[in-house]
């Protein structure tokens, strides 16, 4: 029995959620082929794991429980696409302040649960906000203007008060999270 899962923050603040879902309304008229992160699953990641035993989601826990973080705020602002806009896969929000806090929390999470994961980490820690993914490319030349036009436009303050283990449990109609374990930020 395997278990999908992810070490994130959750993007929890009312008034920054519907800032996201206002502008993911404005993403939905350019007519891209785009699936949105629901506003009860955004998140930020600090680690994939992928499909790792049951077993194993107890060392998981172990080691997040070992670690001690402080309390930070990050400021959400700004948007692009990853890999680049002439062929998007990701559409993200950025992290304009925070984002050396992120980065080392997520360093240190890497640190102690890397060697669990499915997968080697290639790829750096990148602070960013996924809220879609794209699915083709039609239309994508219109996102140019957007994020053109997004550039520095602030979200607002998300307080960190916690990290989560979750748990993705994919589904025709989009994935399902839950919680297996919540480290609290002192």
């Amino acid at each position: 029995m395997s278990v999908r899962s992810f070490v994130a923050i959750d993007i929890e603040n009312p008034d920054v959620v519907k800032k996201i879902e206002e502008f993911q309304r404005e993403v939905a008229k350019l007519g891209l082929d785009i699936k949105f992160v629901e506003k009860e699953n955004l998140h930020i990641t600090l680690r994939f794991l992928g499909e790792i035993p049951q077993s194993r989601v107890n060392d998981v826990v172990r080691a997040l429980s070992s670690l001690r973080f402080t309390r930070f705020s990050m400021r959400l602002s700004g948007v692009g696409v990853f890999p680049d806009l002439s062929r998007p896969r990701v559409l993200w929000i950025g992290v304009s302040q925070g984002a050396e806090e992120l980065s080392r929390v997520a360093a240190a999470v890497r640190a102690a649960v890397d060697k669990y994961a499915e997968h080697v980490e290639e790829r750096d820690f990148t602070p960013h906000l996924t809220v879609g993914r794209l699915k083709s490319s039609r239309n994508v030349e219109r996102l140019r203007d957007l994020v053109a036009r997004y550039n520095g436009v602030e979200f607002g303050v998300v307080e960190v008060t916690s990290i989560k283990l979750k748990k993705s449990v994919l589904t025709p109609r989009g994935p399902i999270y839950s919680d297996l374990f919540t480290l609290n930020l002192t």
